[in-house]
């Protein structure tokens, strides 16, 4: 199997659940990685150039997708709209669309720079609060979807979704060094991030796809 992978630290729990899986089941299963930002790991899915992984929710309408994703209630401090002339991130597609929802203008940074922005006390909209205040609901950012491998993939998410994973302290000082961040800014981060699509996550996603 051949799974995409983004690279920012929001995807940090998955990603290490499922190099500990890959471990324990080598011998049912080969895995393979391909890293990308968001917008470029959309396209491979889609060309089937991949297998399976968390892709831009705007673009998960046509997809088979579990019922994991990348979701914050409220803020997400990873996701902003800076202040200037209206400027997609070219890594992003759903944080670009979510600004035209909300209409909204400004220029869209989002992932790891975009936290060590707001860390390092930039201004600038949160699109997951913007949301939030529009509609009372958390915002689904990306979704675990697959185009082969279905019976795999959905067994994997609903194994992490009960899974609580420990990150140990030398992986998060070393993640964290590379964004300039500290360890314990690292923690506090994925506090605000979680992966389980319920009620109201699935209701959100459906508003959002329909705007």
């Amino acid at each position: 199997m051949l799974f995409g992978s983004i690279s920012y630290l929001n995807l940090l729990p998955f990603q290490l659940y499922l190099k500990r899986h890959i471990r324990d089941n080598a011998s049912k299963m080969s895995f393979r990685y391909k890293r990308a930002v968001p917008s470029k790991i959309n396209k491979a899915l889609k060309r089937r150039e991949i297998n399976a992984a968390f892709i831009s929710s705007v673009e998960s309408k046509k997809s088979n997708c579990t019922d994991l994703g990348i979701i914050a209630n409220k803020k997400v401090y990873s996701v902003l709209l800076l202040e200037g002339k209206d400027e997609s991130d070219p890594a992003s597609a759903t944080s670009n669309q979510l600004t035209k929802v909300l209409n909204l203008s400004g220029k869209v940074l989002i992932g790891d720079a975009a936290l060590k922005h707001y860390l390092e006390g930039g201004g600038g909209i949160d699109l997951a609060e913007a949301w939030y205040e529009k509609t009372g609901l958390p915002f689904v950012f990306a979704r675990l979807c697959y185009n082969k491998h279905g019976k795999a993939i959905q067994k994997l998410a609903k194994k992490f979704d009960g899974t609580k994973v420990k990150i140990p302290q030398y992986v998060l000082k070393k993640e964290a060094g590379k964004r300039g961040i500290t360890a314990k800014q690292l923690t506090w981060y994925l506090a605000q991030i979680y992966y389980t699509m319920g009620h109201k996550e699935k209701r959100s996603l459906k508003l959002f796809l329909k705007l």
